[in-house]
């Protein structure tokens, strides 16, 4: 629901929207805490992620609304820093709580900082400006993106599960094309469509967004498959693949604002260039591990490809946020949010397949979960590898986008 969300904010203002995403986020973790069965759970959790659409949706938009272009890509690697950061630590955070007082603390812990967040955001986030032109909303693409995204997430979930040749999986699929052309269709003869299509001729927008999608399909199937190598592999504690699992968000993490500040100075596209072609070396670098690896030998590569995370997200956002006019941040920053889900959610079931077919081709047929470490070592070298390449597919949109900035 996050174009419907930004498309919202662009209409009626970001920051209300912002604070009654706030206050649905907070009410529906206090009844997720005190959920009664795991159907309410369930129910009360969808509650939870309506909320955090308008969060997640327009809380880049509100900082690019607020920063002048001068300070855009500081202020966006400031937001890019506490999200990596956040990454880092959460996992790391829910095992002290679940450790210290139960699953339900996960989600009460979120009630008071909620709270405070709520009065933060209502008495220092300044309103955005007047919309005068009055604009109606696209209800109907609205429920095409919905069913269109949903078939999508749920196509490659059962993919991933059954194998994407299995009739439920193709047929969620074959319901999300669909979706999709119907969508592309109706905002073609629409005055006031969710999703204005013209914003996609402007390569700036288009690449950064496609550059986004193959960095998180990588971003996502290295958080997939690096457990199975650190845990069946080299034999470590769970406590200890949790902080290994933390470097590269860290190194992330303390990267984004400088990056940032940077790509004021010289240019988003060189910027994302730079981290792209680091992402690009760390990868290879990890598709090199074997049973030797020590535990410097695991930092050092991860070290920079998090470096290079950290020089892409900042700029790439920036770049983002800086291709389309000001009453159109809203939309921008939910195609971002999108670009990001659509990425892990291809992500686990691609790079998963890779990592699983190669795993059980080298076991003899046997499932990556219970294949000897010599099998695992050869998935593991292979996704990389294929990671990698997706880099470069990455790399090559950027390069287009740089290209026609200079043209330009």
């Amino acid at each position: 629901m996050v174009l419907a969300a930004t498309r919202l904010g662009d209409m009626w203002g970001k920051k209300h929207l912002y604070l009654g995403g706030m206050v649905i986020f907070t009410l529906s973790s206090l009844l997720c805490g005190l959920a009664p069965s795991i159907n309410w759970l369930i129910g009360f959790r969808g509650l939870q992620g309506l909320g955090s659409v308008f969060l997640s949706g327009l809380g880049l938009a509100i900082i690019t609304e607020v920063f002048p272009s001068s300070e855009r890509g500081r202020a966006v690697g400031i937001i890019g820093s506490v999200v990596s950061l956040g990454v880092a630590l959460g996992p790391s955070t829910g095992g002290l709580l679940l450790g210290l007082a139960g699953w339900r603390s996960v989600f009460l812990i979120n009630v008071p900082l909620g709270i405070i967040a709520s009065f933060l955001v209502a008495r220092v986030v300044p309103r955005s400006p007047q919309v005068m032109v009055k604009q109606k909303f696209d209800l109907v693409g609205a429920f095409l993106a919905l069913v269109t995204l949903g078939s999508f997430a749920l196509g490659m979930t059962q993919g991933q599960r059954q194998g994407f040749g299995s009739e439920s999986a193709l047929s969620l699929l074959a319901i999300a094309s669909v979706g999709l052309v119907t969508f592309l269709l109706l905002e073609v003869r629409l005055k006031h469509p969710l999703l204005e299509l013209y914003l996609f001729r402007n390569l700036r927008l288009s690449m950064s967004l496609l550059s986004n999608v193959l960095v998180f399909i990588v971003l996502s199937g290295v958080l997939l498959v690096t457990p199975f190598f650190l845990e069946r592999v080299q034999n470590y504690s769970t406590l200890k693949v949790g902080l290994l699992l933390a470097v590269p968000s860290v190194i992330s993490g303390l990267v984004a604002p400088i990056s940032g500040t940077l790509s004021d100075r010289f240019g988003s596209r060189l910027m994302g260039l730079v981290g792209l072609g680091l992402m690009i070396g760390g990868c290879l670098g990890i598709s090199t591990f074997n049973a030797q690896l020590t535990e410097w030998g695991y930092v050092l590569p991860y070290f920079l490809y998090g470096l290079g995370l950290g020089f892409f997200r900042s700029p790439n956002d920036s770049t983002v946020m800086g291709a389309v006019p000001r009453e159109r941040l809203g939309i921008a920053s939910g195609l971002l949010s999108l670009s990001r889900t659509c990425g892990v959610t291809m992500g686990i079931s691609i790079i998963g397949a890779v990592f699983g077919s190669i795993s059980a081709q080298v076991a003899g047929g046997i499932d990556a979960a219970a294949a000897p470490p010599a099998a695992i070592i050869a998935g593991f070298q292979g996704t990389f590898r294929v990671a990698a390449l997706i880099l470069c597919g990455a790399a090559v949109a950027s390069a287009l986008r740089f290209h026609q900035s200079k043209q330009m």
